[in-house]
């Protein structure tokens, strides 16, 4: 893995940590939930989050556009647990394929042309956006025990 790479890595890992976490206390009766009408529901929110890493590093492998090869279809927050962990085993077995070279390849994401590491650094803040919106979402729905935002370093 390049160094650029491992550090994005660094800090995407850390922040799926807690989306894992966040999912603890999530239950079926609160995956139908949206704060309006044309938003994601709690659980397609969730399993975009998943999917879009996914997609952004098999896009940068790729050097083109890559669909996401993980499934999205769930009915319960067990389906959805196993989408994510799925996901972040996936996502860091291409994080650990990524070289300097696809980093530095232009790569065209709906008409925006940048190298592949500025699809990276998009990838993890697409993922820290969407998280922030699970937040609200899941305190929405009643949960009031919520980790901190990202994985913090061990206490001294």
């Amino acid at each position: 893995m390049s160094h650029e790479g491992q550090q994005q890595f660094e800090r995407w890992h850390r922040h799926r940590t807690v989306l894992l976490q966040l999912l603890q206390d999530v239950q079926n009766e609160h995956l139908d939930y949206k704060p309006w009408e044309n938003a994601y529901t709690l659980g397609g929110l969730t399993v975009h989050i998943a999917a879009a890493s996914d997609m952004f590093l098999r896009s940068i492998q790729n050097g083109s556009f890559s669909p996401p090869s993980i499934s999205t279809q769930f009915e319960t927050i067990d389906d959805i647990r196993k989408i994510v962990q799925a996901s972040t085993e996936s996502t860091t077995a291409l994080f650990a394929e990524l070289s300097d070279s696809q980093l530095e390849q232009p790569l065209d994401f709906n008409g925006f042309t940048a190298p592949g590491k500025v699809w990276l650094s998009n990838m993890v803040d697409h993922e820290i956006h969407h998280k922030g919106q699970l937040f609200t979402y899941v305190r929405a729905v009643g949960i009031e025990k919520v980790p901190f935002f990202t994985l913090q370093p061990a206490k001294q």
